[in-house]
C-alpha cells in the first residue's frame, strides 16, 4: 500500500516542492547561525588559554620570588667538635639537652661548682649572696659550644629536674627545679636563666634528700604540675609537696611510715591511680599518693585509688609489695606504654613486672646488675633492654627481648672503675645504634695489669652483630655521658662531662662534644668472631652511612 505522504506528493507535486524548499531554507538558516556562533566560541577559547597561561606565569613568578629573591633563613653551622673548660672546678652527674636558643639545634645544660662564672658573664657567688665557691647552672650552644647563659644558684645542689611545664599564661614554657644545700628549692627559667622563684625548705638539719624529684599532677589548680620531694629523716621517709608555679609548700610534712632508699618511681596504674614505688631492703614497697596527699593537706585531692592495689597494700599507707632476690637496685618504667610495666633490677635477678598486677612476666636469674638499664631496638620496632651484668673484667653486655626476656645479643666487655653508662640512638631502619664503654682485649696486653685508665667507647649496630667499632679512647675521669641527636633525624653526637673524681679536690672540668660520623673513619674495627667477607674499610663505610631518626 502506498504511503499517504507519497500519495499526497503525487497528487500535489508543487506543494511537495514548497515543503522541500522550506526545509532547505530552515537548514540554511541553522548553518548561518552556526557560522555566526563559531567566532564567539573561538574568542572564548582564546580567553581561556590566556587565563591559563597568565595563572601559570603568576605561579612560576611566586615560586621564583620565594626561591631566589626572598632569602631563606640561615641554617646554623654546627661544629663537628667543641670543648668548654673550667679550671679549679668540680661538676655533677647531670646533663640536660634542650633547644634553648631556638636555632633547631639542641643545647646542653650542666652544673659546675666554682668561684666565678666564665669571663663572658663575670658573675660571682657574692652577686647572689652565696658563699664561695658555689654551684652554677650553665647552658652551652650545641652548635658551637658558645655560652648561652650561666648563673650561680646555690651553695650546693642535691637534686635537679628540668623541663617542668609552666602555666600557659606564663611567658616561661619550661623550667629547671633545683633542690639546694643548705635546704632550698629554686626554679630557674630554662631559656633565660632568670630565677622564677626560690624558697627555703623546712627540712631538718640531718635530713637526707632522696632521688629523684617526682612530678605530680596539678594538685593546687594553677595549671602547673607540682613537685614531691622525698626525704629520710630519723630512719623514716617523709614527703613534701611544693607548688610548681610558686614553690610554696602545700600542706605539711607527710610520713610514708616506712624506711626507704633512693630510686623512687611515680607509677600510674591502668585505672589512673597514682602510687609511689621504691626499694626497701630486699623488697619493692608502695605508697598511695592519694593517702599521702590527704595526710599532708588533711583534705581530699585529685587522686584515685586502685582497688587491686589497695588490697595488696592491705589498707595501709605503705607496704611491701614484691619480695626481691637480693637488694633492689633500680626501678625502671618501660617506655611508650600506658599503665607501663616496671623493670625491677635486683642484686641477684632482673624481673619484668606487670604494671597492674605486679606479677612477673619474665625473670633473668643470676644477674648482678649494678647499673640502670637502658632501652633500644635490636629488631625493627621491637623494644629491647640493655643489661650490664657484672663488673670489672667479668662484665657482660646483654641485650634482652623485652617481650620475652630472651637474650638477643651478648658480649663480654670488661669495664674500668668509674666507666659511664651505655646509651642508644634510634636509626632510620627502626633499629638502634648502641654505645658501650669498656675495654676489649685483642692482644696479650692486659690494661688492668699495666695500670692503664683509658676508657674506650664502642658502637654496635644490629645489622653487624659480630662487629664493634671502637670510636674513642678517653683517659680523663668521665662524670657523665650522653648520646644525643642534636638535630631532628641527623647530627648524632656524644657529649662527655669530665672532672675531678671527688668534690673535695677541684680540678679541670670539661664539656666535650664529638660528632659520631666524624669518628668512624679513624675508628678501630673489633671482630667478635671470625672476620666476615667485609673488609674493615667496608665496615666503616656501612657505619658512616647510618642515618638516625627522632623518636616519635
Amino acid at each position: 500500500m502506498m504511503d499517504s505522504r507519497d500519495q499526497e506528493a503525487e497528487i500535489h507535486p508543487l506543494k511537495n516542492e514548497d515543503r522541500k524548499s522550506q526545509e532547505n531554507l530552515g537548514n540554511q538558516l541553522k548553518n548561518e547561525d552556526n557560522l555566526k556562533s563559531m567566532p564567539l566560541q573561538s574568542r572564548l577559547s582564546r580567553c581561556r588559554a590566556v587565563a591559563f597561561f597568565l595563572s601559570l606565569f603568576i605561579c612560576l613568578f611566586v615560586v621564583f620570588v620565594i626561591s631566589f629573591i626572598i632569602p631563606c633563613p640561615d641554617r646554623p653551622a654546627s661544629q663537628r667538635m667543641w670543648r668548654v673548660d673550667y679550671s679549679a672546678a668540680v661538676t655533677y652527674d647531670f646533663l640536660a639537652v634542650e633547644d634553648i636558643n631556638r636555632d633547631r639545634i639542641r643545647d646542653v645544660l650542666f652544673l659546675y661548682k666554682h668561684t666565678n662564672s666564665s669571663s663572658n658573664f663575670s658573675r660571682s657567688c657574692a652577686d647572689e649572696g652565696l658563699s664561695s665557691p658555689c654551684t652554677f647552672v650553665a647552658v652551652v650552644s650545641g652548635a658551637n659550644g658558645s655560652m648561652l647563659w650561666e648563673r650561680p644558684v646555690a651553695s650546693d645542689v642535691a637534686l635537679v629536674k628540668c623541663a617542668v611545664s609552666q602555666p600557659r599564661s606564663s611567658e616561661v614554657s619550661s623550667a629547671c627545679i633545683l633542690v639546694g644545700r643548705p635546704h632550698s628549692v629554686i626554679a630557674v627559667d630554662l631559656f633565660s636563666g632568670k630565677t622564677l622563684w626560690t624558697h627555703p625548705s623546712s627540712l631538718g638539719r640531718n635530713a637526707s634528700i632522696l632521688s629523684p624529684l617526682l612530678q605530680l599532677p596539678d594538685v593546687d589548680g594553677d595549671g602547673t604540675p607540682d613537685l614531691l620531694l622525698l626525704v629520710r629523716e630519723e630512719e623514716e621517709v617523709n614527703g613534701y609537696i611544693y607548688s610548681g608555679t610558686t614553690g610554696h609548700q602545700i600542706g605539711h610534712r607527710g610520713s610514708l611510715g616506712i624506711d626507704g632508699e633512693s630510686g623512687f618511681l611515680l607509677h600510674v596504674t591502668r585505672t589512673g591511680a597514682h602510687y609511689i614505688l621504691f626499694p626497701c631492703a630486699s623488697s619493692l614497697c608502695g605508697c598511695s599518693v592519694k593517702g599521702l596527699y590527704e595526710k599532708v593537706t588533711r583534705r581530699d585531692g585529685p587522686f584515685k585509688k586502685d582497688p587491686l592495689w589497695e588490697n595488696m597494700l592491705n589498707a595501709t599507707t605503705c607496704r611491701r609489695l614484691v619480695h626481691s632476690a637480693g637488694a633492689v637496685r633500680h626501678l625502671v618504667h618501660i617506655p611508650g606504654k600506658a599503665g607501663a610495666d616496671v623493670l625491677l633490677v635486683g642484686a641477684e635477678a632482673c624481673v619484668l613486672l606487670d604494671g597492674q598486677a605486679l606479677t612477673p612476666r619474665w625473670t633473668l636469674n643470676r644477674a648482678q646488675v649494678l647499673r640502670k638499664p637502658i632501652f633500644g631496638h635490636y629488631k625493627p620496632d621491637a623494644l629491647a633492654v640493655v643489661i650490664e651484668n657484672g663488673t670489672g673484667i667479668h662484665r657482660q653486655i646483654l641485650l634482652l627481648d623485652l617481650s620475652s626476656g630472651a637474650i638477643l645479643w651478648s658480649q663480654a666487655l670488661p669495664s674500668l672503675p668509674g666507666a659511664p653508662g651505655s646509651a642508644s640512638l634510634p636509626t632510620a631502619d627502626h633499629r638502634s645504634a648502641f654505645f658501650f664503654w669498656g675495654f676489649h682485649e685483642l692482644d696479650s696486653t692486659n690494661e688492668t695489669e699495666t695500670g692503664a685508665t683509658w676508657h674506650s667507647l664502642y658502637m654496635l649496630h644490629p645489622t653487624l652483630p659480630n662487629v664493634l667499632l671502637e670510636l674513642a679512647n678517653i683517659s680523663a675521669n668521665i662524670v657523665t655521658f650522653e648520646a644525643v641527636l642534636f638535630e631532628p633525624s641527623r647530627h648524632a653526637a656524644y657529649v662527655l662531662l669530665t672532672g675531678p673524681t671527688t668534690s673535695d679536690v677541684p680540678g679541670l672540668v670539661s664539656l666535650i662534644k664529638h660528632r659520631v660520623r666524624d669518628l668512624v673513619p679513624s675508628s678501630r674495627v673489633v671482630h667478635l668472631s671470625e672476620a666476615g667477607p667485609d673488609s674493615d674499610q667496608a665496615v666503616r663505610d656501612r657505619f658512616s652511612r647510618l642515618r638516625y631518626r627522632s623518636e616519635a
